[in-house]
């Protein structure tokens, strides 16, 4: 059960706008919900300032409706406060809720607010950023540059591979030195990269899996690049990329750790949960069950034995 008193807040610039703000307004009051506010926010910049404000006058819980880029931006004034994040997915990828295992209806979504259960997720550190699904450095952030909202509400999902495609013509690689300051890996030079990404959650791209066994609950960051390679190798990679299952690769350089410094030649912007707010080198690490969120009550999110979960992934 979420904690009251609640207040509800809609970036009414993602997609369907006010419309999901009327709707999500109704069904929670209807649910039973304890509403001390409800806030319409039309210029998503002052997105943190309203949460902000909403934790400062004691709400417990804040219903959020928007898309990754909305619960991003919140996030850091949520890590660690207490405070629990109910979301309704009402953006074009809706990536985090889809690795919480959230229903995209928006009456769903609110019944979720009202009766799910409250757990503990991860959030990853990248600088003074922090992040729930995935930081990129490469290809992401030039997809992230053509990416625009128009595109977004003329194509809904299929945005993301028009906005790659055009990315991938204009594209130059990179190398990249990955350095782990607890010793967990040797440290390492890759050359001539397409994509690098340290990843936090288990979804990104619109429905792309990091890898087959990623979790937001397991306080481990991926690590993932992919060098240029050859036709065939960018094609085998494209091919099992929605699946994860390219991170098996023997092309693709994958591990899992909780700090590691990039470094690259030459630097590169890093789109943060599809920002562009950092550059290299930086530091990435990981704040463990950081953030408090409502899951369907049968989710196998921040359930797992960590340890276990952990070993498993070590081999």
């Amino acid at each position: 059960m979420i904690e009251s008193p609640a207040v509800l807040i809609v970036n009414t610039a993602s997609r369907r706008g006010r419309e999901d703000f009327d709707r999500a307004r109704e069904s929670l009051t209807g649910l039973g919900v304890d509403l001390r506010a409800a806030h319409a926010v039309e210029d998503p910049s002052t997105l943190p300032s309203v949460v902000k404000d909403a934790i400062d006058a004691g709400a417990r819980t804040i219903v959020l409706g928007g898309g990754d880029g909305t619960v991003s931006s919140v996030a850091p004034y949520l890590c660690e406060t207490g405070v629990v994040l109910g979301l309704l997915p009402t953006g074009t990828a809706n990536d985090l809720a889809r690795t919480l295992g959230l229903p995209t209806d928006l009456i769903k979504a609110c019944e979720n607010v009202a009766q799910g259960k409250v757990v503990d997720v991860d959030l990853g550190v990248v600088g003074d950023d922090k992040f729930l699904n995935v930081s990129s450095i490469g290809l992401a952030v030039g997809v992230t540059k053509q990416l625009n909202p128009k595109l977004k509400k003329r194509l809904g999902a299929l945005a993301y591979p028009v906005a790659t495609i055009k990315a991938y013509r204009r594209f130059q690689t990179f190398s990249a030195r990955l350095e782990f300051p607890d010793g967990d890996h040797d440290d390492v030079e890759l050359d001539d990269l397409l994509q690098l990404a340290v990843a936090n959650g288990r979804f990104y791209g619109g429905g792309a899996v990091v890898a087959p066994n990623a979790g937001i609950d397991d306080h481990l960051l991926d690590v993932y690049a992919i060098p240029r390679g050859t036709p065939w190798q960018r094609w085998q990679v494209a091919r099992h990329f929605v699946s994860g299952v390219f991170t098996e690769s023997d092309h693709v350089y994958h591990v899992t750790t909780r700090n590691v410094r990039v470094s690259t030649e030459p630097g590169q912007a890093i789109n943060v949960d599809g920002e562009l707010s950092a550059r290299t080198p930086e530091v990435f690490g990981i704040v463990e069950g950081g953030l408090r969120v409502v899951v369907p009550v049968d989710a196998s999110v921040g359930v797992a034995d960590v340890g276990a979960r952990q070993r498993a992934r070590s081999h």
